[in-house]
């Protein structure tokens, strides 16, 4: 007898019973994102509020607080450039975070478009 004779197989994976997101939703979520790009935070947070409470709603709530956390985020770190303006780095810096809020904007919009809940990298998560 050897040792493999005793082993069973592994059990199949377990069924997956998460649901995408409803179209309504989806749009929603993309809203919250891409409205970053114009209103800066008003926008998720606005998104944020009015489906907070709507438990049938957890996509958006979730999505609407990541946009919302990024773009407080990226206020500080625009802000910071502000400040460091005073010795030239901060007028570099500026455009570079501007265009890495647009970039990661419409890459989180498409990701909830298409169902899937995006985080966001470097982003300080202050509404939990």
């Amino acid at each position: 007898m050897s040792e493999f004779d005793n082993v069973t197989a592994p059990p199949p994976p377990p069924p997956s019973s998460v649901e995408p997101a409803p179209a309504d939703q989806r749009t929603m979520a993309l809203a919250a994102h891409l409205l970053g790009i114009f209103t800066w935070f008003i926008g998720a947070l606005v998104i944020w509020l009015v489906n907070k409470d709507d438990a049938s709603k957890a996509f958006v709530t979730d999505q609407a607080k990541e946009a919302l956390n990024f773009q407080i985020t990226i206020a500080i770190a625009m802000a910071i450039c502000v400040v460091l303006m005073i010795v030239f780095i901060g007028a570099l810096l500026m455009p570079v975070v501007g265009v890495l809020n647009v970039v990661f904007c419409i890459i989180a919009a498409v990701k909830s478009n298409n169902g899937e809940a995006y985080r966001y990298p470097f982003t300080l998560r202050l509404i939990k």
